[in-house]
């Protein structure tokens, strides 16, 4: 795998031109989403700008994922919606800064190696999961102020006018590659609706987004424990949520890419940017897979994009409203729909025929509580707890044992598979206490054990052994194996066996494993 590219390493080829055009275009795409977003926490329309450019500055500049986009998400919204209503702004701006300040930590712990645990199909369900909520996201794009569907030519034109820029996208990429086919159909649209004099919904029918800089503001709120009392529940959540998204958003665009991202440095940028964004009055937010693709869609490898699409995004605050709150919402709600069409692992639906049903399970209820619940750490918890049980229950069936008598008489066990809690019931069943002669060799050679419930399983058969006069001893214990036995010496009573298999006699056929 290639490393990814880097804009201030001046030995690479990076393309300035599609950079600054990609960022420009994903710029442009941050604004509805940033708005929308902060509307649905109960907050300015500003806070949500404003946590798109800090986010999406501080993590292009900081962290490591080069190409991959952060702004405020829908995920952080919901989660900190409960607080904005009952106690206010400013504690959200203080449960943010905590956040960060968690995200930062577990970088600094480096244990962005957790992702690991993430199995393939929770993968795909969480991407799945993600193109459904962006897709539905989009309806309430044809609906009026009211809350009412569209109808009439307003429907029409605000249909085709979706449909025209799906069609720019999709077909202009076949002809050239130059310039980003989604910058080509938003400027299509938008000359369009000002030629023609289309009446249709625009950015501003949504919220003004005019302001000025970010203004730096410590968190108006006691800083007393009262105040933790309040805000790390929901700062724990928002440390988590952003944290799982934006490490599998950065894996995602490592396989598209076929490069190497570095989760603890993006986990680090994370939480700088999420405490920037807390002080200078934001929303905090994480990566933002649309937004993300978009941008690797167009070609953007290096940092430069992403620093481009925080600073003209910040440009369009403060000098550029009158403009973009001039956009057609049908031009980017066609970009949105066509990146949860490219979201969409449509492979994913040719594993439901060759892939174990536990994987095909996993990965479907992963897709629906993503997409239902919108809570996405909650899904992919949910995904690896399911997946963990399967795999623990499938390796409990797999402990095998192959037992033989020496030339003296001493009846021997060789053990095949790890003996943990799922495996101890199997594992028992294998003992012929009351016909074994009066010494066993139990061999873990092929086998390990591995927690508290294989070394009380050890210790039960030792005894029921000891009660008819019967002698056991392990053998062939790997070190951590004798570590952990040593450890719960005071709890447990056997015997190991220093000889190794080497030293000790050939042993005879195999009387069968079981």
């Amino acid at each position: 795998m290639k490393k990814y590219l880097n804009l201030f390493d001046l030995s690479q080829d990076v393309n300035y031109k599609l950079e600054f055009l990609s960022g420009l275009t994903v710029a442009m795409a941050l604004i509805p989403e940033a708005v929308a977003f902060a509307l649905i926490a109960g907050l300015s329309p500003l806070t949500g700008l404003y946590a798109a450019f800090v986010m999406g500055f501080v993590t292009s500049i900081l962290g490591g994922r080069p190409g991959m986009i952060s702004g405020a998400t829908g995920a952080v919204a919901v989660v900190i919606a409960a607080l904005a209503y009952s106690h206010g702004v400013e504690y959200v701006f203080a449960t943010v800064v905590l956040a960060g300040i968690l995200q930062a930590t577990a970088g600094f712990l480096r244990l962005g190696k957790l992702m690991r645990l993430v199995p393939h199909p929770v993968i795909f369900g969480f991407v799945n999961g993600l193109a459904i909520i962006i897709f539905m996201s989009q309806l309430d794009q044809f609906k009026d102020a009211s809350g009412a569907w569209l109808t009439g030519p307003t429907l029409y034109w605000f249909t085709g006018l979706v449909l025209l820029t799906m069609l720019i996208i999709w077909g202009l990429p076949k002809l050239s590659k130059a310039v980003p086919s989604s910058l080509v159909a938003i400027l299509t649209i938008f000359g369009l609706v000002v030629v023609f004099g289309v009446d249709t919904k625009t950015v501003g029918d949504m919220a003004s987004i005019k302001g000025g800089f970010p203004p730096f503001h410590i968190p108006d709120v006691p800083f007393n424990m009262e105040t933790l009392a309040i805000i790390f529940p929901y700062a724990s959540i928002v440390a988590g949520v952003g944290l799982i998204e934006s490490l599998l958003t950065l894996n995602i665009i490592d396989e598209i890419t076929e490069t190497r991202g570095r989760g603890n440095k993006e986990a680090v940028a994370q939480g700088v940017a999420n405490i920037l964004s807390g002080v200078f009055s934001g929303m905090g937010g994480c990566a933002m897979i649309g937004q993300s693709l978009i941008n690797i869609s167009a070609g953007a490898r290096a940092r430069m994009s992403g620093i481009v699409a925080s600073v003209m995004l910040l440009i369009f605050i403060m000098f550029g409203a009158n403009l973009i709150e001039q956009l057609p919402l049908a031009a980017l709600t066609g970009l949105m729909i066509m990146v949860a069409i490219g979201t969409f692992e449509w492979a994913s639906l040719k594993t439901f025929t060759k892939m174990p049903p536990s994987d095909i399970f996993v990965m479907v209820l992963v897709t629906l509580v993503t997409a239902v619940l919108h809570n996405l750490a909650l899904a992919v918890l949910i995904g690896v707890i399911i997946a963990a049980l399967v795999f623990a229950w499938d390796n409990a069936k797999r402990i095998r044992a192959r037992k033989y008598l020496d030339e003296n008489g001493v009846k021997h066990y060789e053990i095949y598979g790890p003996l943990f809690f799922g495996s101890v019931t199997v594992f028992n069943e294998k003992f012929d206490v009351l016909n074994d002669p009066e010494e066993i060799i139990i061999d873990f050679a092929e086998s390990r054990v591995v927690d508290m419930s294989a070394i009380e399983a050890l210790n039960k058969l030792t005894e029921r052994y000891h009660k008819v006069g019967k002698r056991v001893h392990l053998k062939d214990l790997s070190q951590d194996c004798r570590r952990l036995l040593g450890n719960a010496d005071e709890i447990i009573d056997v015997n190991v066996l220093e000889k190794s298999a080497k030293e000790l006699p050939p042993r005879p056929d195999s009387l069968g494993m079981v």
